[in-house]
Order: C-alpha cells, then sequence, then structure tokens
C-alpha cells in the first residue's frame, strides 16, 4: 500500500456536521495532518468548516484516495461515480464494507484498503 502524498485531495463519502461522527474526525484529522478533504454528503452541509459537495459527481478536480463512510446499501450505487471520479485508491472504513464494489474497483486498477482511515492517519500509513 502505497501512502498519500503530503497535500493530497482526499475524498470523504458520508461526511457528517456531527463531531461525534467519525467521518467528521476524518476530515478534521485529515487537515491536521496536511491533506485536503473534500467532504461529500446529499445534504450539502458544512463540516468541519469546509463545504460538503452533493456527489461525487460534483468533484472537479483530482482526488487521491476515496474514504468511505457509507454503509453498502448506499456506495452499491457509486460504481460509476468511482470509476468516473479514478482515485488512485478507495478505504473502506469499519461499518461500510462493500465486498462487491471493492472487487469491481479492483478490476478496474483502483486499490482497496480495508482499514480505519483515523488509525492510519494516526500511525502514519495514510
Amino acid at each position: 500500500m502505497q501512502k498519500a502524498a503530503e497535500g493530497a485531495r482526499v475524498a470523504v463519502l458520508g461526511a457528517s456536521p456531527k463531531e461525534e461522527r467519525y467521518s467528521f474526525k476524518a476530515v478534521r484529522m485529515l487537515k491536521q495532518h496536511g491533506f485536503k478533504p473534500v467532504p461529500v454528503h446529499p445534504a450539502g452541509h458544512v463540516v468541519d468548516g469546509e463545504p460538503s459537495l452533493k456527489s461525487l459527481d460534483d468533484v472537479d478536480q483530482p482526488v487521491d484516495t476515496l474514504t468511505m463512510y457509507v454503509g453498502e446499501k448506499i456506495s452499491s450505487g457509486e460504481l460509476d461515480r468511482i470509476l468516473k471520479l479514478k482515485p488512485r485508491r478507495v478505504v473502506f472504513n469499519p461499518g461500510a464494507e462493500n465486498e462487491s464494489l471493492a472487487k469491481d474497483l479492483e478490476k478496474n486498477g483502483i486499490e482497496v484498503v480495508r482499514a480505519c482511515t483515523l488509525v492510519m492517519l494516526q500511525t502514519s500509513q495514510f
């Protein structure tokens, strides 16, 4: 697994404005570690001072990593959007696992990581 370069853009699918949510903590911690988080949530709210985009289709600049904070029911409909986004890798956080989607991403040359973004950041593995 290759780590992301400092300053890389990271899309956070399912980003929440609620500080107790892991997706909120991911946005904050990504910033603290020198990355540029791109929160994505259909409600389009602000997450830790960062405006959310309503869909992966709205991401208009390249991203290195997509980190998933949505369940299989939602992520199963995102394959085409993810392929269009062309992230180098997708991180499936605990609770966001989707083996069918993971296999499809791997078939299309996208690295799949089954890990916790927060732990990866805290242990310099991101």
